[in-house]
């Protein structure tokens, strides 16, 4: 079996590519590999830069649990090459990651998702739904909502998830 990653590029559109890697890595206690693979959509419609989508997309499987901590990730050059986008783009994606703690790039030997700590998760999560809550607030006074009527709302939701 070869360390060698596959790769698929699938064009959905003129706006969209679909990236798709697969990562190996070792099963502690084990011979076996076991298959990670590693989805980026990229829009070139899209508002934000492609370098942030990338990330985005990254951080949320990192955050999902469909990258684990020590798998590797494309190369740089590899990833720019699939999806026809400039290294600079790749790097400064990467460069995010790194200095955000999701990645660790190791001389020589490649990029890899870094043993996360549960509370950097958890804080990372609460700012994702601070925005969403400050966005349904600026609708509510937008509209004539109540307070009351958007935290019954919210608490129907939270304890629907039960």
């Amino acid at each position: 079996m070869t360390n060698a990653p596959k790769a698929s590029i699938v064009y959905l559109t003129n706006q969209y590519i679909q990236y798709k890697r697969h990562a190996w890595r070792r099963v502690p206690g084990s011979q076996e590999r076991r298959e990670n693979p590693i989805k980026i959509l990229i829009s070139n419609s899209s508002g934000k830069p492609i370098y942030e989508q990338i990330c985005q997309q990254i951080k949320s499987q990192i955050m999902d649990g469909t990258l684990a901590a020590g798998d590797a990730l494309p190369s740089m050059r590899a990833l720019a090459r699939d999806l026809h986008i400039s290294v600079i783009t790749v790097q400064r994606a990467y460069e995010d990651l790194t200095r955000d703690g999701f990645i660790e790039t190791v001389s020589g030997k490649g990029s890899f998702v870094a043993a996360q700590n549960r509370e950097f998760i958890r804080e990372e999560q609460l700012r994702i739904a601070e925005e969403l809550l400050q966005r349904a607030a600026e609708i509510g006074r937008a509209h004539g909502i109540s307070l009351e009527r958007l935290t019954g709302i919210l608490a129907l939701f939270y304890e629907e998830g039960d």
